[in-house]
């Protein structure tokens, strides 16, 4: 896919954005979502100073755009962020719908800072039961309801 001056402007508008971040105490990290040409919103890394561990540039952005445009479909939606995104992150734009991410530094870059999230995708890799922090499935006959009524509900806001 061509890199084009507009995909660098908003890259650089990442970049700017995780230094100001930095220099104001907060994480290296920057993102932008655009669509059509224009920014919807703009996103940076406020783990620390929120004391909240999902508040990464991506999931701040995210949640910007999406009560502005009053929609949790960010579809058309490009994002620029100054960091590939971690697991977190990615999933989390994924389930946003945007159609196109472009990231600058890469996760070996932010391993190098010691913002390694290597370890998750190990984790995601060993059995449930084996993991850091262990799933256990329980009996669901309690918790299947609410899937049994969601999946009858005619009213339903599919996403």
């Amino acid at each position: 896919m061509k890199i084009t001056d507009e995909d660098i402007r908003f890259m650089n508008m990442a970049a700017e954005l995780a230094e100001e971040n930095v220099a104001n105490g907060g994480g290296p990290f920057g993102a932008v979502i655009v669509r059509n040409g224009d920014v919807i919103a703009t996103g940076v890394n406020r783990v620390t100073a929120s004391n909240d561990p999902t508040a990464h540039a991506e999931v701040n952005a995210i949640r910007q755009a999406c009560s502005k445009e009053q929609t949790f479909n960010l579809s058309g939606c490009v994002v620029y962020t100054s960091c590939e995104p971690c697991p977190m992150c990615l999933s989390a734009l994924y389930w946003a719908g945007v159609s196109r991410i472009y990231y600058g530094n890469t996760q070996e870059d932010a391993d190098a800072i010691n913002f390694s999230d290597r370890f998750i995708y190990q984790e995601l890799d060993k059995p449930k039961s084996e993991r850091m922090i262990p799933c256990i499935k329980m009996d669901n006959c309690r918790t299947i309801k609410a899937f049994e009524m969601w999946k009858t509900k005619e009213d339903k806001i599919e996403y």
